[in-house]
């Protein structure tokens, strides 16, 4: 089991490595801007009914989308690239739930699932080809799909 555990936190801090930090879930759109320089990157802002996806897209292939509440608040995002960003600054104060949950025991080295009250987050993925999301429950607008988080 201990192996199991080392080798799913290898995976997801050496794939942090090759990625630079991104806005936190449950933060504000002033970060966003700063995200698109790390990642020197290009920005695409699209508006949606009752909220707006900020999407970056990095020259590496890293494709970041921010999904932002009409309150302006980071309530979900998702990635797709050749790497995993960083969790640490992607999920903000929700790291810590995703820390413990992601200790325990799994067996499926391409997919994780952390579930939370709080957080729900899901990659998946193999070499130079991985996506994933995370949201905060409490925070996702009434009547939005979970089939828009790609």
């Amino acid at each position: 089991m201990k192996l199991n555990r080392s080798l799913a936190c290898s995976i997801l801090i050496g794939a942090g490595v090759c990625a630079p930090a991104l806005a936190a879930l449950g933060g504000d759109a002033a970060s966003v801007e700063a995200d698109r320089v790390r990642l020197k990157g290009v920005l695409r802002v699209t508006p949606v009914a009752d909220y707006v996806v900020h999407e970056i897209e990095a020259p590496s292939g890293l494709v970041v989308r921010e999904y932002l509440s009409a309150n302006g608040k980071v309530f979900a995002v998702s990635w797709r690239g050749p790497g995993i960003p960083d969790l640490h600054p992607l999920l903000g104060s929700y790291y810590a739930q995703f820390e413990q949950s992601a200790s325990a025991p799994h067996y499926n080295h391409h997919h994780l699932t952390v579930q939370t009250p709080e957080l729900v987050v899901q990659s998946s993925g193999h070499l130079r080809s991985f996506y994933g999301r995370a949201w905060a429950t409490a925070l996702l607008p009434q009547n939005f799909s979970l089939s828009n988080l790609n």
